[in-house]
């Protein structure tokens, strides 16, 4: 349940005391608890590899993946879209191409 309060938190833009206990993730300061220690434990920098790996062996199958319609521009007079936070330390190479 952290994983997913920390992508509301993440995606929203909501301080971390207002994630919403209704929605089931827990405390917002637990799942920024946890934030923390997965970043200091290199869990992100460790599931971007594992999926780069999976990726390169032909072992996931992308044609069940979701794309957000909401975070992908629109080509034409569409809002500018705000950048979505990353749980990555810096840019990656592309697990999809």
């Amino acid at each position: 349940m952290a994983l997913q309060g920390i992508l509301f938190v993440l995606h929203t833009g909501i301080q971390w005391e207002f994630l919403p206990q209704q929605l089931g993730f827990g405390s917002g300061m637990t799942c920024w608890r946890r934030l923390a220690e997965w970043n200091e434990a290199d869990v992100w920098r460790r599931l971007h590899a594992l999926l780069a790996e999976l990726h390169q062996a032909g072992r996931l199958d992308w044609s069940r993946a979701v794309i957000d319609s909401s975070h992908v521009r629109a080509a034409r007079r569409g809002p500018k879209a705000v950048r979505a936070r990353s749980t990555a330390p810096g840019r990656v190479r592309s697990t999809t191409c």
